[in-house]
């Protein structure tokens, strides 16, 4: 416990270190990256060609003359109107109101510099007189006369000033007084006035009641006017001390008003115009119009672009997500599945079609700008994506070759600058085709599925249609031929495309899977008639492994061929194989254990051999070298070390390798169930359901199935599926009674058979005490085995059959049934037990007949 919890906070370290290193080492073990390279880079190289502007170069036109020739939009593009969107953007910034910031200081600078003045005439000499008037005519910008001066040195005029006409000054600056109104009013949005000192902003809306320098001086007067006990001079020296003193406190902030108006300004969205595919912009002898130029420019520009970098990494993007999907194995998990073949074969595809997609829509392009009367969407519709879709459906599994459908039809989409309708007729009408292609068993059912394949394209092409928005019956004729166009070449791609994948890349496609199932082939007419147990035995695990594979959803079809030649390395030598010898003395009797050893492996290469020969196609020279793994020889191996040699598991192994897919286990363990049933002592079901999973799990336990995807589910369908077979195969029969003549006694089987207790009975073990019927089965009365039939009893059955005399119950007796060679492929041996053999079956049986591996000896059910 204390362990667990200090290591639980290097754990997520550990498993980010993990989930970087487990693809790196899945690429070196597979050795995919090449393949997988190859595939990267046709993505990327498709996606720069959808971003790329291959069109034709639109003709130019400015507003007022008249277009030379008609002009149609060849995608959906949307055109800014600038002018528009500037008259927009000024209008909004002819709303905003104008910043102006309030200060305090011109007020505190008044005050101070009346005081300054009222100082100074106050404490001045005679002496200084002119000097003082000079100064103050300069500071008050008028004439100071020594009347003036005397004025201001009054206390009258220093006492109204100070008491009245100050304050009101100040109140008056306080609330805001610009320099000029003229200002203020050509912001129609109002104005924002910014107090420095506390930060608050006030918006002003009535500009009119906004007072400038000029409107405070002039109210001053008028204010002034109203003191009549102060004199007409008093009055007036105030007006001519504070009016150029003056100053206002409202100035025009234009940095933050510029930013103000560029943040709303921009705020508001640009003016466009919608040009969709297929508009006719501006038609041949019409004056073009201000907006016409506008989105002739545009279409202009947007053709004048080499690459349009926003599509690459749209297409980049999605087709990478999705082709993440052609790295899983059929059964959904990364693994072994996936060869560098698979990804050179899906990428040339797709490049290949991709490219006829991109060069049709040229096509179709030019041929509307001539005026022809097919347009790109009809061609576009009349390109055979379901027959590419056909012919990786031919080579993989579901899961596989939907992935390859939907890179085709969308690439194939981006390319021919289709919408969501071209998509989805593209992809439905892949999935369709490769349906009907999967349920095909010879090359006549793919020509006949034609029909279907026009009628299916033609129901999706109007779904995709009438989902487009609009269905036009002009363009219906034109839309059903390209439907049965797109059939027919699609049938054509499917035939004359097939044998070239089979010869360059060896694919063992559909079609060819189908012709060596014909018993007619030349290497089964071999096996028939030079090694007919052998073939017998291929035959039985054909229909087993059949069964399996359709149970987990692998490759039905191909398990059954390989099932069929998996042994073809038999034909060599087919005397030193049980199924073959027929009574016959056994060859391995004078042989040493590894020469037996060697000649036993030596079928899985011969059989290698004689597939590429016959060029029966790699899956099955494959599954043909997998088919026993990486499996001991245990008996060869036991009976070596009896002898006092000291042998090397490797000398008595198979070459392998393990089985790397879900086909060639499945070949493995069907291989081994049916072989070692042979053995069986009464198959009843229990016991064949007994030794199946026996046999299974032997080979499980060995780790020949690490390397495979078969999960402990498929193993578990397997068995069932497994079961049904071989318990049909050894289905139970009555004894039918001869055909006695008139007169005669019937001399069937059981009726002259002695009764219990009569002369001559055969007694039951248990009736008569001396157990003979142990000893009539091959035991003593110890319950141990004879010679003879070469087993040791292991354990009681849980089912024994009927007395055989008086077809009573029989008590649980020792008893052992399975493969004296461990079950592992070709059945018992007849040759007697070596007298040094060990106790255990499965060293003790020789292996005259090719055991297959060292699995344990199946126990008693």
């Amino acid at each position: 416990m204390n362990a667990t919890k200090q290591q639980t906070p290097a754990r997520p370290r550990a498993l980010t270190a993990e989930f970087v290193a487990a693809p790196i080492r899945w690429l070196a073990r597979h050795q995919a990256g090449p393949g997988l390279f190859f595939f990267c880079l046709t993505m990327v190289a498709l996606a720069v060609l959808a971003g790329a502007n291959l069109s034709p170069s639109v003709r130019l036109f400015v507003a007022g003359e008249i277009a030379a020739q008609e002009v149609t939009a060849d995608r959906d593009l949307l055109v800014e109107d600038q002018q528009g969107t500037r008259a927009r953007r000024d209008q909004v910034a002819q709303l905003q109101p104008a910043v102006f910031d309030l200060s305090r200081e011109p007020i505190a600078l008044l005050r101070q510099r009346v005081h300054d003045i009222f100082l100074a005439v106050n404490h001045a000499d005679p002496a200084e007189q002119e000097q003082l008037r000079w100064q103050l005519a300069e500071a008050l910008g008028a004439e100071i006369t020594e009347r003036t001066l005397a004025v201001l040195a009054s206390e009258e005029l220093q006492a109204l000033v100070t008491t009245r006409a100050l304050p009101w000054v100040e109140s008056r600056l306080a609330e805001g007084v610009s320099a000029d109104t003229r200002i203020v009013l050509q912001f129609k949005g109002g104005v924002l006035l910014r107090d420095l000192a506390t930060g608050g902003e006030t918006l002003r809306t009535d500009l009119q009641n906004l007072h400038d320098l000029r409107s405070v001086v002039s109210e001053l007067s008028q204010n002034l006017k109203n003191e009549t006990k102060a004199s007409l001079a008093v009055r007036r020296t105030a007006v001519l001390l504070l009016s150029p003193l003056l100053s206002p406190t409202l100035t025009l902030n234009r940095e933050a008003t510029d930013a103000r108006v560029a943040e709303m300004a921009g705020a508001v969205e640009p003016v466009f115009y919608r040009i969709q595919k297929g508009e006719v912009v501006v038609r041949q002898g019409e004056r073009v119009s201000r907006e016409q130029q506008l989105k002739l420019q545009a279409l202009w520009a947007r053709k004048g672009e080499k690459v349009h970098m926003a599509t690459v990494a749209g297409v980049l993007l999605t087709s990478l997500l999705l082709g993440t999907g052609m790295l899983f194995s059929p059964s959904g998990r990364m693994g072994s599945a996936v060869r560098q073949k698979d990804l050179f074969f899906v990428a040339l595809l797709l490049l290949v079609f991709a490219l006829m997609s991109k060069g049709l829509t040229l096509l179709g392009q030019r041929v509307l700008e001539q005026g022809g009367g097919l347009t790109p969407e009809v061609l576009a519709f009349a390109f055979p994506v379901a027959g590419a879709a056909g012919l990786a459906a031919l080579i993989f599994s579901a899961r596989r070759y939907c992935v390859t459908g939907l890179l085709l039809a969308f690439f194939c989409t981006v390319l021919a600058d289709g919408g969501l309708a071209l998509f989805m007729f593209y992809f439905l009408g892949a999935m369709w085709n490769t349906w009907l292609v999967t349920r095909a068993q010879t090359r006549q059912d793919v020509v006949w599925s034609m029909l279907p394949l026009c009628a299916g394209l033609g129901l999706v092409w109007l779904g995709a249609t009438a989902l487009g928005g609009h269905v036009d019956p002009a363009a219906l004729a034109w839309g059903l031929l390209a439907v049965v166009v797109n059939a027919m070449l699609s049938l054509l791609l499917l035939f004359a495309l097939s044998p070239i994948i089979e010869l360059c890349l060896g694919y063992t496609t559909r079609f060819r899977l189908m012709e060596l199932m014909n018993l007619e082939q030349p290497l089964l007419q071999d096996l028939m008639v030079a090694v007919p147990g052998t073939y017998h035995h291929s035959l039985i695990v054909s229909n087993m492994v059949e069964a399996g594979a359709k149970a987990i959803g692998a490759n039905s079809l191909l398990c059954k061929v390989a099932a069929l030649y998996h042994d073809i390395g038999k034909l060599s030598r087919p005397e030193y194989f049980i199924e073959n010898q027929f009574g016959g003395r056994n060859k391995h009797d004078k042989l040493a254990p590894s020469m037996s050893a060697l000649i036993l492996t030596s079928h899985v290469k011969k059989g290698a051999e004689l597939a590429q020969q016959h060029r029966l196609g790699q899956e099955i020279v494959d599954i043909i070298g997998q088919h026993h793994g990486t499996r001991v020889i245990r008996y060869f191996y036991q009976k070596a070390v009896n002898l006092g040699e000291n042998p090397r598991e490797q000398d008595y192994q198979y070459p392998g390798p393990r089985p790397q897919t879900r086909e060639a286990a499945i070949v493995m363990l069907a291989d081994a169930v049916e072989a070692s049933s042979r053995t069986l002592v009464d198959p009843t079901p229990a016991r064949i359901k007994g030794h199946i999973d026996t046999i299974v799990k032997g080979i499980f336990a060995e780790g020949q199935l690490d390397e495979s995807e078969l999960t402990f589910k498929d193993l578990h369908k397997l068995g069932e599926n497994f079961h049904r077979i071989l318990t049909g195969l050894f289905h139970q029969r009555i004894g039918y009674p001869d055909a006695a003549k008139p007169g005669q006694p019937d001399r069937s089987p059981d009726r002259d058979a002695p009764k219990c207790g009569e002369k001559g009975a055969e007694k039951c073990p248990e009736k008569n005490g001396d157990r003979n019927g142990a000893e009539k089965s091959g035991q003593d009365r110890s319950g141990k085995a004879t010679e003879k039939s070469g087993r040791k009893p292991d354990g009681p059955c849980p089912e024994c059959p009927p007395c055989p005399a008086c077809n009573e119950p029989q008590p649980a007796m020792p008893c052992c049934y399975g493969t004296l060679d461990g079950g592992n492929g070709d059945g018992p041996v007849k040759a007697d037990v070596p007298p040094n053999a060990s106790p255990n079956p499965a060293q003790d049986a020789p292996e005259s007949a090719g055991p297959e591996a060292n699995a344990k000896p199946a126990k008693p059910v």
